[in-house]
């Protein structure tokens, strides 16, 4: 029998326990993560950047309260990670959050800092309303602070505050340097490229003359899409650049495109040449590929002139990756008008890797050719699969000491434009470029997290239409035909359990 002694000692005991699990939990912090890309655990990365800290590190988080549940998840969720930040830390990462909306005071200091209202629908007693809402924070070590201004549903949370609190804490940044003089695109044609390399180095333009070559402050060039004939003392100087250690980034554009006369056409510069010593045949053709994106064109319907998109196989879609850092988290990129890469090694102590590779319904058209935009495709139109368009490099590249490259077949993937011709791009493209750069010239780890975040999952577009169809009826219809069949089990478990008791004898 449980005397009351017996009972003040068990809840002390308890209590005691209780106690000591907070204590030795304090001490020992750890969660278990079982999704596939271990999304809810600290990278080496970041722990490797918290362990270095020398001074604390604030987070001033302004989010807004009484959210939809996917919204109101995002606080959540970067709640647990500022509690993981502060954890690895040993303390080193403080953080406060505040909501905007509770008065006007708090909301015009949120404003100050560079954190921006967004406007989300509510429902509210069958009504849509919408509410302005606060999603962003403000990183402060010392003197100096840097913004989050928007914490997307979804987006890279680990690597936008791992990648500021470096920038607070780095006082010398690597230079990334970009090649001009040859026809390259600018800078400002490449904003958005360059605003992500922004955060990790400083970003800055190279030009050469015969007597001039790369700066020893430089640790990466990257030689985007040059439309001009090359000098051969360029080459000089990358070889020698390569020779010395340096790393090497190059998109080839050997395809002149002009949608007006549907012409595309073989262009030259030098630079496929020079890569053939390198070991990379940069092809003559253009891909096409049945994994492609798509163009507006103009048809008539009956009375009326429509926009209709058409599926055009010289925009390639890449979803076929290494695995890489370079590509890691990646789905989809658009290489359009591309060529392809064939992998010739003049040193077989060269390490090379093609890092992306077309569908396996693709294939090549010689140039130059005139093109038909409402032209039907079908399979037996391509007759390839799986060609290179990307390929990394690693090893004694121009004699000398160990360097790497990476190097793209398709020129202008990442670049914006400027003016009326400017345009948004995937955020797929433009990590593909910055991952490449981070992948040459940085060695924290932090590549991996840039494209860390929830990923989408479609259907092979490849697959048969009946194929999908299945799989759509498959997804929607068996988790509700298991709920059935689990009911219809609990319910023949409890019936037989009511007969067994009905047919009991409790008389003696």
């Amino acid at each position: 029998m449980l005397t009351q002694k017996k009972l003040r000692t068990n809840i002390l005991l308890v209590f005691v326990i209780l106690v000591l699990l907070n204590l030795v939990g304090d001490k020992l912090f750890f969660r278990l993560d079982f999704t596939a890309d271990q999304r809810y655990s600290l990278s080496d990365a970041t722990k490797s950047i918290l362990k270095d800290l020398n001074e604390p590190v604030t987070v001033t988080a302004y989010f807004s309260e009484d959210l939809p549940p996917n919204v109101a998840k995002v606080r959540q969720d970067f709640r647990d990670l500022l509690i993981e930040y502060g954890s690895y830390s040993d303390g080193m990462v403080v953080y406060e959050f505040i909501n905007p909306n509770e008065d006007q005071e708090s909301e015009m200091k949120a404003q100050q800092n560079g954190i921006r209202p967004i406007m989300i629908n509510v429902r509210e007693r069958d009504q849509v309303k919408q509410q302005r809402a606060y999603l962003g924070a403000v990183v402060e070590l010392g003197d100096k602070k840097e913004v989050i201004p928007f914490i997307q549903p979804g987006a890279a949370m680990e690597f936008a505050l791992s990648s500021n609190i470096k920038k607070l804490s780095v006082d010398n940044k690597p230079t990334v340097a970009f090649l001009q003089g040859q026809g390259e695109p600018t800078l400002e044609a490449q904003k958005e490229v360059v605003k992500s390399l922004s955060v990790m180095y400083k970003v800055d333009t190279l030009s050469f003359d015969e007597n001039r070559g790369v700066p020893a402050t430089i640790s990466t060039v990257a030689v985007i899409a040059p439309k001009d004939s090359i000098p051969d003392y360029v080459f000089k100087h990358l070889d020698d650049f390569l020779a010395r250690g340096g790393n090497l980034l190059v998109t080839v554009q050997n395809i002149k495109s002009d949608l007006t006369t549907a012409r595309l056409d073989l262009m030259s510069t030098g630079l496929s040449d020079w890569l053939k010593t390198k070991g990379l045949k940069i092809g003559k053709e253009v891909l096409i590929d049945n994994n492609s994106g798509s163009i507006m064109v103009r048809q008539q319907q009956g009375i009326f002139t429509m926009n209709t998109p058409v599926k055009f196989p010289y925009l390639p879609i890449i979803t076929n990756f290494a695995k890489h850092p370079i590509t890691e988290g990646l789905e989809s990129v658009m290489f359009p008008f591309s060529s392809t890469i064939e992998l010739a090694p003049v040193d077989t102590s060269v390490f090379m890797l093609p890092l992306a590779v077309s569908s396996d319904i693709s294939g090549t058209r010689t140039l130059p050719l005139t093109f038909n935009i409402e032209k039907k495709w079908h399979k037996q139109d391509y007759g390839k699969s799986t060609l290179p368009v990307a390929v990394a490099l690693e090893g004694k590249l121009s004699g000398g000491k160990k360097s790497k490259m990476v190097v793209f077949s398709c020129g202008d993937f990442a670049v914006n434009g400027v003016g009326e011709k400017a345009q948004q791009l995937q955020p797929d493209n433009v990590s593909l470029l910055v991952n490449s750069i981070d992948w040459l010239s940085d060695d924290t780890g932090l590549i991996e997290l840039r494209t860390k975040g929830v990923s989408s999952r479609p259907i092979n577009p490849s697959l048969e239409e009946s194929t999908k169809t299945i799989i759509k009826y498959v997804n929607f219809l068996l988790p509700i035909l298991l709920i059935i069949l689990y009911g219809l089990y609990r319910a023949q478990k409890r019936r037989k359990k009511r007969n067994k008791i009905k047919s009991t004898d409790y008389v003696k």
